[in-house]
């Protein structure tokens, strides 16, 4: 036995006389004698407890002619009927017989149909049917012939289910149609037990099944009694069998687990009241009145069978919520944590989430993971269970010892260790179901706080989350559901690191979370999660120590081959950087310079789409970056000349380097050897050295005329992209060349004028910058025209000065003629012997005589005109040597026709 359900008292005490049938009427039983007779029995108050016997109230001696071998009281008509001779019906509480059906004389089982009024009757092999019309008459509405005797009956619906010899067959009750069920074996008679659902439940030996309305077997399983039962009532939850020697009782829960057997002797007939089983024994009344559904669910939870308590919960009435609520949360708990003592951490995990416990009760079991402090104190669990708490410190103490470390033999390490795997994998899935409850629940109370602090509202019971440091941007969680989704967000990322979910983890720090930044922190660290690190400084707004971070990473990268390192490049760090324009220039700047040399054109881009302000920019890549300064002035000038402001339009003509990278850049991007004049760009630097405020004022006013109205509209509408590689700054470097070639070109250059012209250019009293031109010269030799520069130096350079620019190119002129020289001797020689080779093959001599043949039509040549093949042996006529190429063109052709 399980646990007591039913509680058995003697009702009727020795009993003078044989019970044939029995059937309850309210409180009253009511007993068919085999003598004919009905006795009714009553207790002796309406209230009166079960363990004094029940007196008799009245005996109807003459009640029927012969034994009654059964009844049935239909209570929404107040009739009872009874089977003896034939079948009657008796008007309650009264017994008047009000009809009486003549043609069931003989009948051995009947069935009845509360809701349609339908009976039906088996007598011999005729199936008959009536209708009651309200009164006292009947119908007669059908009769069918079946095949043999019927045992049981019961009406399933429209139809009637027949229990027959060996067999079940439904009786379709329109038409009489026969369907076979399935055999009801040899042991045991047919048994046909309605269900209040509908359904029924056929007896095949010891085994109960299920089928519905139409006879076809319900997939929920079989009742398997210990012995073939020979009656059999339903009592939610529990279906009471009558078996040859005791009462079994089991639950209609799968698997129909035994939950009470009662030893009773001699047990002829039982029935359902409306609170409790009768049973008939040969001289005595029992009674089973069900145990208080509270007192059974104790029982079953402390015998460890928690899903029958937890279907017994179900059934409390509906006025009981809050203690039913209260017993399931607790044996929830109670069944979580047998499961979890046993291994099933996932079935556990999920009683956890219905009994509605607090996270930190379900984390107390995982003394791996690290919980934030939080200011919020949690009662312990109020089970209301006797021995629960003691219960709980027990199984809690034992799931601890299980995390502590095992013994150092290889099985046992790997098997805690996939334990350990499996509890973790469990807590995963608890958390990630309480997770999004939980998020929601904090962002609205952040919200809220916000919006009070916006409209100036100071509520004493409100605890204001602040800002613990500016800089680190880690808020201090001040409130009940954000404190709550810190220890949630702070586990998880644990078990999922734990457990090798990388990926995962890295989803939850993209998203909106409430991680604990000391402790993941701190486990990222020493776990080497790198990218999971910088997502955690991310989300928490510390942008300089994940660029700090990522720097060292790229460091790293460069330095080592490792795949962990690799994934990291400079490139990343301007990603990083993009978001943070707006937001935190100087740290843009800052970090930019790290990434600069590396990765230039993505780096100036940055600041140009970025929109920080390029006074800013320039000022900062003037004192850290000087290379680079022009760089970003140029593009700044391709983009929109009228974005920016004189001072940086200026900037390049101020530093030497700048403007030769510059040059530098336009050569390379325009330089071909087929291009004229490529090296003008050097000659216009020379001219702004040798004359920097004239030249400058100059190009100024010509910049000035690119940028009129009717001028801007084009320049604007063909500007090119920042992006572009190719074509980066090709429009500004024609205007510049262009403005050049009206100064300075080999076309317009005026060789009648001396060195001493130049000193018109020279006005205003400027500088001559005669040590940058000189400076210039030596380094870019090779790109300059030599002739065209020495115009432009003035009378007073020393010819020593140009030792550095002259002396190579002059090298270099040699060079070039003497190659020259050296290639032209080389043709003549080989124009030679091509000439040779002519007169050589021009000597060959060909004998015809008179006994010379054609090759092709083996006649003789003669005086024909005839032709020679290469070999120079080979002789044929000419009209056959034409034939012949005919041939093998029309050959050809039909060959290509075929195909």
């Amino acid at each position: 036995m399980v646990h007591s359900a039913y509680d058995s008292f003697e009702l009727v005490p020795n009993f003078n006389g044989k019970i044939e049938s029995i059937e309850s009427y309210g409180p009253k039983l009511l007993l068919g004698c085999s003598d004919g007779s009905l006795r009714i029995y009553s207790p002796e108050t309406e209230f009166s407890d079960h363990s004094k016997p029940y007196t008799l109230e009245k005996n109807l001696v003459n009640f029927a002619k012969k034994p009654v071998v059964s009844m049935e009281v239909v209570e929404s008509r107040e009739l009872l009927l009874s089977l003896s001779e034939s079948i009657a019906f008796h008007r309650l509480p009264s017994l008047e017989t009000i009809a009486v059906i003549t043609k069931a004389k003989g009948a051995n089982v009947f069935c009845w149909d509360d809701r349609r009024g339908f009976l039906a009757f088996a007598r011999q092999k005729r199936v008959g049917i009536f209708r009651h019309d309200g009164g006292r008459g009947f119908v007669e509405v059908k009769e069918f012939g079946v095949p043999d005797m019927v045992k049981s009956m019961s009406w399933c619906g429209e139809n009637i289910c027949l229990g027959i010899r060996r067999e079940y067959v439904i009786l379709n009750a329109s038409n009489g149609a026969l369907s076979e069920v399935f055999t009801s074996g040899r042991l045991a008679p047919p048994l046909v037990v309605p269900i209040p659902s509908g359904e029924l439940l056929l007896g095949k030996e010891n085994i109960g099944v299920f089928v519905d309305q139409n006879g076809k077997l319900i997939p929920e399983g079989r009742i398997c009694w210990s012995e073939a039962p020979l009656e059999v009532v339903i009592q939610k939850p529990y279906a009471i069998a009558l078996l040859p020697r005791f009462v079994e009782i089991r639950s209609l829960r799968q698997p129909y687990p035994l939950i009470q057997t009662i030893v009773l002797r001699n047990v002829r007939h039982l029935c359902q009241s409306s609170n409790s089983v009768i049973l008939a024994l040969d001289n005595s009344i029992q009674g089973l009145f069900p145990v208080p559904l509270g007192a059974q669910i104790v029982q079953l939870t402390a015998s460890g069978n928690f899903e029958e308590a937890l279907s017994l919960c179900k059934l409390l009435p509906p006025e009981d919520s809050s203690l039913r609520a209260a017993k399931e949360g607790s044996i929830h708990i109670r069944y979580a944590h047998y499961l979890f003592e046993n291994g099933s951490y996932e079935e556990a995990v999920e009683h956890f989430l219905e009994s509605q416990v607090d996270i930190t009760y379900v984390l107390s079991l995982y003394p791996s993971i690290i919980l934030p402090k939080t200011t919020i104190v949690h009662e312990p669990e109020k089970l209301d269970i006797d021995g629960d708490a003691s219960y709980l410190s027990r199984v809690s103490s034992g799931v601890s010892d299980d995390m502590e470390p095992l013994p150092t033999d290889e099985n046992a390490a790997l098997e805690s260790k996939k334990t350990n795997h499996n509890m973790l994998m469990a807590l995963i899935k608890y958390l990630q179901k309480k997770r999004g409850n939980f998020i929601e629940k904090a962002t609205a109370e952040g919200t809220e706080e916000v919006v009070l602090d916006a409209v100036g509202d100071n509520y004493a019971s409100y605890n204001r989350f602040k800002k613990a440091n500016k800089g680190r941007g880690n808020i201090s969680v001040g409130s009940g559901a954000r404190e709550m989704a810190s220890i949630l967000d702070t586990a998880l990322l644990q078990a999922l690191l734990l457990t090798g979910q990388s990926s995962a983890a890295l989803e939850i720090l993209r998203g909106v979370n409430y991680c604990d930044m000391k402790i993941c922190e701190e486990i990222l660290r020493k776990g080497n999660l790198n990218a999971a690190l910088l997502e955690l400084y991310k989300c928490k707004s510390l942008h300089r120590q994940a660029l700090e971070l990522l720097h060292k990473l790229v460091d790293e990268s460069r330095s080592s081959q490792s795949e962990i390192t690799q994934r990291f490049k400079p490139e990343d760090i301007v990603e990083y950087l993009k978001p943070l324009c707006e937001t935190d220039p100087i740290l843009v700047l800052e970090f930019s310079m790290l990434v600069l040399e590396s990765c230039p054109s993505q780096t100036i881009e940055l600041f140009l789409s970025g929109n920080i302000p390029a006074d800013m920019v320039n000022s900062y890549l003037k004192q850290h970056s000087p290379n680079m300064q022009a760089r970003y002035l140029e593009l700044m000038l391709a983009m929109n000349e009228n974005a920016i402001s004189g001072n940086l339009q200026n900037e390049m003509l101020h530093v030497p380097e700048l403007a030769l990278s510059y040059c530098d850049r336009v050569y390379e991007s325009k330089h071909q050897p087929s291009l004229k004049n490529s090296s003008n760009i050097y000659l216009l630097l020379m001219q702004i050295y040798l004359n920097p405020r004239k030249t400058t004022a100059s190009f100024e006013m010509r910049l000035t005329n690119l940028l009129s109205p009717q001028n801007t509209a084009i320049s604007r509408g063909s500007a090119p992209s920042v992006k572009s590689k190719g074509g980066r700054g090709s429009k500004k470097i024609a205007e510049i060349e262009g403005a050049e070639d009206t100064k300075v070109s080999l076309s317009s250059t005026d060789s009648s004028k001396s060195d001493g012209d130049v000193d018109e250019f020279n006005e205003g009293g400027s500088t001559i910058m005669l040590d940058e031109v000189l400076d210039l010269l030596s380094r870019r030799w090779d790109r300059i025209n030599g002739a065209q520069a020495l115009k432009l130096l003035p009378r007073e350079t020393k010819l020593q000065d140009l030792q550095s620019f002259l002396g190579p190119l002059l090298r270099k002129s040699s060079e070039m003629y003497r190659n020259c020289s050296v290639i032209k001797s080389l043709r003549q020689s080989e124009n030679l012997q091509v000439k040779d080779e002519l007169y050589c093959q021009r000597k060959a001599v060909v004998k015809v005589t008179s006994d010379s043949m054609c090759s092709l039509c083996r006649k003789k040549i003669g005086t024909s005109v005839f032709a020679v093949y290469p070999n120079g042996s080979t002789l044929v006529h000419f009209v056959c040597f034409k034939d012949s190429q005919k041939m093998k063109a029309v050959t050809k052709g039909s060959q290509l026709r075929k195909r």
